[in-house]
């Protein structure tokens, strides 16, 4: 079967992170986007009426949704963008915003989970995920050229090279090893064509090889870059916790010696958690402990901070009522005797709600009583 759309690389990306990119060069690039996201597409399109018609079907299903899902991520973000840009009515912010959109993630969610990479590491997924595809399938472009395959193959196992340099040093020697395989396969392959050698049935495993090799260093170094991103957010919410924490205890110990009763929930130490892990396994363990910690101190916080609230608040009325008593029934004794009693309270500490509340309440009922309430 022959895909009439040709392959398409993505074009180069401006700028930097939160960089002011000149109009111009996002004028040209965003073009250059815009062609590569539909041609990609109606590649895609051919691509899974391929896969469909493929004695491997249900083999290849996986890796057709995944680069369906890539392109659905590239091609909302490139959205954004275009709102963005608003037809180059653009300044220093929003240029700046777009280098913003360009660069930051963007959740390339699929049947097989979801992956945060920025735009231009989800565009160079989608083209070895489309090249593996046209391997797996043993798909020629349509013009048929293997000088342009050739190509291809030589600018992908540079963008291999790129990747290399990115990798920790646990793992770079067998990504160098690897990418030194590639590029004399690419080479040998290369130098065999200019001799007129028949290299059709070379280039789809070399393809398959170069494709996987991209895929997996891309997804590798934005899985270390997910990683790292929580690592941070459990310290940075590790700190957090701790002075929260220190702050609620202060709190629960104020109630508990200002008035009584007051509640007795427990206060978390996040410090008892330890130190905070970087395998991913006990990292999302300690996230999620992390989180039942922020419930909890946020449950003991509302908890003290009402009993002491409820103090305030009595203390307040009792007051309020007093002022109006002192208007409209000045001199009685029995109210004077009963506010007397609710100062009492308050003065001794810890101060008893229960008692509190019944004597503000008689003290409102008298008032009512001769009038003062209404």
């Amino acid at each position: 079967m022959t895909v009439r759309t040709p392959t398409v690389s993505a074009p180069a990306p401006p700028g930097r992170m939160g960089s002011s990119v000149p109009a111009a060069e996002l004028l040209s690039f965003l073009d250059a986007l815009g062609t590569w996201r539909d041609r990609r597409k109606a590649e895609l399109e051919e691509l899974d009426q391929a896969a469909l018609h493929s004695a491997d079907a249900d083999a290849l299903s996986a890796d057709v949704v995944l680069s369906m899902a890539v392109w659905k991520a590239v091609s909302d973000r490139y959205e954004l963008i275009l709102v963005t840009w608003d037809s180059g009515r653009v300044g220093v912010k929003e240029t700046e915003r777009i280098s913003t959109l360009i660069w930051g993630g963007l959740d390339t969610g699929g049947a097989g989970g979801s992956l945060a990479v920025s735009l231009p590491e989800a565009c160079k997924l989608s083209d070895a995920l489309a090249s593996s595809l046209r391997a797996k399938l043993a798909l020629e472009p349509g013009d048929g050229d293997l000088a342009a395959h050739l190509r291809q193959l030589r600018a992908q196992v540079e963008r291999i090279n790129d990747l290399v340099k990115l990798e920790p040093a646990t793992v770079r020697n067998a990504a160098i090893a690897e990418h030194h395989d590639l590029d004399r396969r690419v080479t040998d392959l290369t130098e065999r064509s200019k001799r007129g050698a028949d290299i059709g049935g070379l280039i789809g495993p070399l393809e398959i090889d170069a494709a996987r090799a991209e895929r997996d260093l891309i997804v590798g170094a934005a899985t270390r870059k997910e990683r790292a991103a929580d690592v941070a957010r459990a310290r940075s919410l590790r700190s957090e916790l701790e002075a929260q924490g220190t702050a609620v205890r202060a709190l629960a110990d104020k109630a508990v010696a200002t008035v009584t009763p007051a509640p007795r929930l427990a206060v978390p130490d996040v410090t008892a958690l330890g130190q905070v892990p970087n395998t991913p396994a006990e990292l999302e363990k300690y996230l999620s402990r992390l989180d039942a910690v922020r419930r909890a101190l946020g449950q003991a916080q509302a908890a003290y901070g009402a009993a002491l609230a409820h103090r305030d608040e009595l203390a307040a009325l009792l007051d309020a009522y007093q002022v109006k008593a002192s208007s409209v029934a000045p001199g009685n004794e029995d109210l004077a005797e009963l506010y007397r009693r609710a100062r009492a309270v308050i003065e001794q500490e810890p101060v008893e709600l229960t008692r509190l509340g019944a004597l503000v309440t008689a003290y409102q009922a008298y008032l009512e009583a001769t009038g003062g309430t209404k």
